[in-house]
């Protein structure tokens, strides 16, 4: 993670921990806020910013983004670890994140931005394999952190263009897209770099030898 995203969740935790507090102690669940975060995103996306409501598209979207950081905190505060309350986490993350980008390549294909569009369509994708490609990592026992866009910064830099956009500042979408359509690809790089020296680490470790990664079991790539 970094250095920006753990200062950006420490300033919002002094907000996060007190709210997911007073939810627990009035009976609502993380997982209830997971849902309601995502369908609230997914809803916003797809009905405001096609249509071009582009900065109360942001708003709506950014507020139920938010909630994201309180399922967390209220399984914290539950004294709770929940396995499936972390997968169901992750998975609408990935829900949310796509419907974002989708909605804006959309908005983007009717109003004849065609550049556009594809740039959004890249940025979707290599958000999900970036996600996707530490989790495979971690499944195997490897590591795949950081990277120059993570997820925060994903979200933060898409929603900003959106919303001056959305506000009629000129070429704000066509910068932010363009950064985070390069920047995602190179974070891709940067977390199989990752995985590659960590398998490199964790082979050496066990056999005192450097591993031919070409032998690695690729079984599984298609999933």
């Amino acid at each position: 993670m970094s250095r920006a995203n753990v200062v950006a969740r420490a300033a919002l935790r002094r907000v996060v921990e007190p709210t997911a507090g007073w939810l627990v102690r009035h009976g609502v669940h993380p997982d209830a806020v997971t849902v309601v975060g995502t369908v609230g995103s997914v809803a916003g996306a797809v009905v405001l910013v096609p249509t071009g409501h582009l900065f109360v598209g942001t708003l709506v979207v950014w507020f139920f983004v938010m909630l994201d950081m309180l399922d967390g905190a209220m399984a914290r505060a539950r004294g709770i670890a929940s396995p499936f309350g972390g997968v169901l986490d992750s998975v609408c993350d990935r829900i949310a994140d796509g419907a974002l980008f989708a909605a804006i390549a959309w908005w983007a294909a009717v109003n004849d931005r065609g550049l556009l569009a594809a740039l959004a369509l890249v940025s979707l994708v290599a958000g999900q394999v970036i996600s996707y490609t530490k989790a495979r990592a971690e499944a195997a026992g490897l590591r795949a952190d950081g990277g120059l866009v993570e997820r925060t910064e994903r979200l933060v830099i898409g929603l900003v263009g959106l919303g001056l956009t959305g506000l009629g500042v000129p070429y704000a979408l066509d910068v932010a897209l363009w950064a985070l359509a390069v920047g995602s690809v190179i974070t891709v790089g940067q977390r199989m770099v990752s995985v590659w020296r960590s398998a490199r680490e964790q082979y050496g470790a066990a056999t005192g030898h450097t591993p031919d990664t070409r032998a690695t079991d690729r079984s599984e790539g298609s999933t």
